[in-house]
């Protein structure tokens, strides 16, 4: 059987150190461009950790899959499902929570790390009314942590027929001269990517 790697020592032995832009990226709340690109997203993974294990949900909407309450907290509504309740039921018991927000087109990820409450107050359901109809409880999402991920996953799994993002959706070069105050990222980081991520896919 194969030994199994027990240390942060041993892990980094391995994998080296990240470069400088994946960790000047992270935003503890919403910027402009993350606000955008999140707002962009009709689709979500929901992860979230309880006392039986871990569970990982997607969620979807008709526009975006969750509203900014202000810039350090998203609302997403728990819409009708099979009824297991098992995010909900994490959520009840241990806040921790995670996201990746997913566009159509973009290879993109954007990671949301955080906290997560669950409530049925009216007012915010009725924030997501479709007609006549209401979630019947909304997850209040306590941002921690933003960032975009790694393009390579979905570039090497192929994941979209369509070729292109949507037109105006915000690129990590831009995000990332955003939230380093134009000392990093920008139109080189996006023109040097391709050629960047083709050499090291695997």
């Amino acid at each position: 059987m194969a030994d199994p790697i027990e240390t942060q020592e041993e892990l980094l032995a391995l994998y080296g150190t990240p470069g400088a832009p994946a960790l000047r990226k992270v935003a503890r709340r919403l910027t402009p461009l993350y606000r955008k690109w999140i707002m962009a997203s009709q689709l979500c993974v929901l992860s979230t950790v309880g006392a039986d294990g871990t569970d990982g949900s997607p969620r979807g909407d008709d526009g975006p899959v969750v509203q900014e309450l202000d810039p350090g907290t998203l609302l997403m509504p728990d819409w009708r499902g099979n009824n297991r309740l098992d995010s909900l039921r994490n959520i009840v018991e241990d806040g921790r929570i995670s996201l990746m927000f997913m566009v159509p087109g973009s290879n993109n990820v954007v990671r949301v790390n955080g906290t997560a409450w669950l409530t049925a107050d009216g007012d915010l359901r009725q924030r997501f009314a479709k007609g006549q109809r209401l979630p019947a409880t909304v997850i209040v999402i306590e941002i921690s942590e933003i960032y975009t991920q790694c393009a390579r996953a979905l570039m090497r799994a192929g994941t979209w027929v369509t070729p292109d993002a949507p037109e105006g959706l915000p690129t990590v070069g831009e995000i990332l001269a955003e939230v380093s105050d134009g000392e990093e990222g920008g139109a080189p980081y996006d023109a040097a990517w391709g050629a960047r991520a083709e050499k090291t896919m695997w």
